[in-house]
């Protein structure tokens, strides 16, 4: 099996033809993306559907859960780090800095009585958050400098947490009633 260095020749070929297209493109829409998530019927469990892929979400024990999964905000947390990691072999690639190795540890806090009396000031969101991009690489300490820089200028994820935005919501309702299938006079 080949390691890291060699998937980041794969990488910035990857990059550049992907560049190419989309330079040949007249008009490039946006990308619009879509996660459906449905709750399991006696478990509670959040089934997370993305493209054609599952990834399943549960709470511990204290609050009814099976621990079946991560819950929201640890998914959170790795879906930061999930995608610092892969912008850090984009902009490696698109440099030509050789890396050997990555890891990336995020963490996170969330207090129990967030937003209780007495615990008004504590965020009800994940909050103090912060990484450690752990990289075991031959390149200087200026060249790692610029692709951290370069990193987090270009992570999605990591803006979308320090710049937030407007996130537009509304409810559905359907009546139970109205689920049932119309009964059939038979007589």
């Amino acid at each position: 099996m080949s390691g890291l260095v060699e998937y980041l020749v794969q990488k910035k070929n990857a990059i550049l033809t992907r560049k190419k297209r989309l330079e040949q493109e007249e008009r490039i829409a946006s990308q619009q993306l879509k996660a459906k998530v449905q709750v399991a019927g006696r478990s509670g469990i959040r089934e997370i559907r993305i493209r054609d892929f599952q990834i399943l979400s549960d709470s511990g024990e204290d609050f009814a859960g099976y621990n079946l999964g991560p819950g929201s905000p640890e998914l959170q947390l790795g879906v930061l780090g999930s995608c610092l990691s892969h912008i850090t072999l984009i902009q490696a690639a698109d440099r030509g800095v050789e890396l050997h190795a990555i890891e990336v540890e995020v963490t996170g806090e969330m207090h129990p009585f967030a937003g209780r009396p007495g615990y008004e000031e504590i965020p009800v969101y994940l909050h103090n958050i912060g990484y450690t991009l752990h990289l075991i690489s031959p390149a200087t300490k200026q060249e790692i400098e610029a692709l951290h820089q370069a990193v987090e200028l270009a992570c999605p994820i990591l803006n979308l947490l320090q710049h937030p935005q407007v996130v537009n919501g509304q409810v559905v309702h359907d009546h139970p009633a109205e689920q049932l299938e119309p009964s059939v006079n038979v007589g």
